[in-house]
């Protein structure tokens, strides 16, 4: 047996493996016929025997592997400090790296099973097996490295607006197929770069095959470069139905998560090709923008008189302007030496003028209004569903619960407190306007009713916008 050690020694240092394989098969033959095999038998059941043995010890090491060396790995990553490395070594990293232990044992120790055939296909076809199995792992080795780095780097803020899971997908793409390539050129026993050279031909094909890859990929550097999207944004694209916050960037889908619960994936180049609004900087800004108009019925604008501008006075919100603003037009009528007999002459306060100034006031004493930001009220072009006036200013609550809270409060004091100022909203008639203006007609001529129903429906607007309607 130690002739049989030095001899095995002695091969393995110079790199004799078929040394080795013969020392080996000798020993084992002995052994076979000194416990009664008969010679021939000995010699077909030698090699079997070898080779169960080389597997025997290539799970061992296996085992020894998971059950003790990664157990121990795992103990001191924990006692250390830092969270990466919990991430790094995890179990599915450490796990891959266990499982390459036993393949490159046998295929290193299988020649010694089969020396008389060290030239054969078989043995060949064997090593090439475990070589591919090898490869297989180890790509799956590398992609779970791949995943525990991205994890480590998503948590971090400064990398959580980059499209770190497209970048991911995008190395995990081109290593399975560097690794399909030699897979390939293993079993095919060619050169990796005899495949390359055959797929450069078809490259346009592969283009084909790729194209949402390749288009997502660049998409999702473009993004990222321009600074247009990241997680956690809030963007509408109705298009194709899209309004919520965005929960994942991938290589080939970007997920939007609606405020109905709904998930929708929209592919990264349509976010390049076609237009999506992004509330980024809304959030990041002190309010969120309110701009809502009502329309006033144009017939109920008019000058203020004398028994007005009293009552305009005892508005707390509205007494200085109302005092400040008669006195500039006074003293513009008495320089002017206008005849005030005639309204159209000279300077007026007019009610609505009046109403916009107490929205004005109204908006500047609200403490959900954003006073550094724009906050006015204005008026738009006439319509004929009359004027719309515009109120135009930034809640300081961004939330969206809260803001329409907000904007709601503050839309219900001004339809309540129109009727003050001598002004009417404009609204189409409703069923109950028209029961109104049935009332004066007899019920029983059913004809005439219609008639006239007709007519009012028709002539709506005018009928409705009367000063005088009942």
């Amino acid at each position: 047996m130690k002739e049989v050690i030095d001899t095995v020694s002695v091969a393995l240092a110079n790199g004799e493996t078929e040394n080795v394989g013969n020392a080996v098969m000798q020993e084992v033959n002995r052994t076979l016929v000194s416990a009664g095999v008969d010679e021939v038998w000995a010699d077909k059941i030698d090699n079997l025997i070898v080779l169960l043995f080389i597997i025997g010890i290539a799970l061992l090491a296996n085992i020894i592997c998971r059950k003790i060396i990664l157990r121990v790995v795992a103990k001191l990553v924990k006692q250390t400090k830092a969270t990466w490395d919990d991430i790094v070594f995890n179990h599915k990293v450490m796990v891959n790296v266990s499982r390459m232990v036993a393949p490159i044992l046998i295929y290193i120790a299988i020649p010694i099973a089969f020396p008389e055939h060290a030239d054969s296909d078989l043995l060949d076809f064997l090593r090439r097996l475990c070589l591919i199995y090898i490869i297989a792992v180890f790509l799956r080795f590398i992609s779970a490295l791949f995943t525990a780095v991205y994890q480590v780097y998503s948590e971090r803020e400064q990398y959580r607006d980059k499209p770190l899971k497209g970048l991911l997908q995008t190395a995990q793409v081109i290593l399975f197929f560097i690794g399909a390539i030699i897979i390939i050129s293993i079993l095919i026993n060619q050169s990796p770069m005899v495949l390359l050279t055959g797929l450069g031909a078809s490259a346009a094909i592969l283009m084909l095959v790729f194209k949402d890859s390749i288009m997502g990929f660049v998409s999702g550097i473009q993004l990222s470069a321009n600074n247009m999207l990241k997680v956690g944004d809030w963007i509408t694209m109705p298009k194709y139905g899209a309004d919520g916050t965005v929960i994942e960037v991938t290589l080939n889908t970007v997920k939007v998560r609606n405020f109905d619960n709904t998930i929708t994936t929209i592919p990264p180049y349509l976010l390049i090709s076609d237009s999506f609004q992004n509330w980024q900087g809304m959030q990041e800004s002190g309010g969120r923008r309110v701009k809502r108009s009502i329309n006033i019925d144009m017939t109920s604008v008019r000058f203020c008189t004398p028994e007005m501008l009293e009552k305009y006075r005892k508005i707390q919100l509205l007494t200085d302007y109302v005092e400040e603003t008669e006195r500039v037009v006074e003293e513009y009528n008495k320089e002017h030496d206008i005849d005030n007999s005639v309204l159209v002459n000279g300077r007026r306060q007019t009610n609505l003028g009046v109403f916009r100034a107490y929205l004005t006031n109204y908006l500047r004493s609200l403490p959900t209004v954003n006073q550094e930001m724009t906050c006015m009220v204005r008026q738009l072009q006439p319509t004929e569903t009359g004027i719309p006036l515009e109120l135009y200013f930034f809640s300081a609550n961004k939330v969206w619960v809260a803001y329409e809270g907000i904007q709601a409060d503050v839309f219900d004091h001004v339809l309540a407190i129109i009727p003050e100022f001598g002004l009417r909203v404009f609204q189409n008639p409703s069923g109950e306007d028209l029961r109104r203006i049935g009332v004066k007609i007899d019920s029983k001529d059913s004809i005439l009713y219609k008639r006239y129903i007709l007519l009012t429906i028709i002539d709506y607007e005018y009928t409705y916008t009367q000063p005088d309607y009942p």
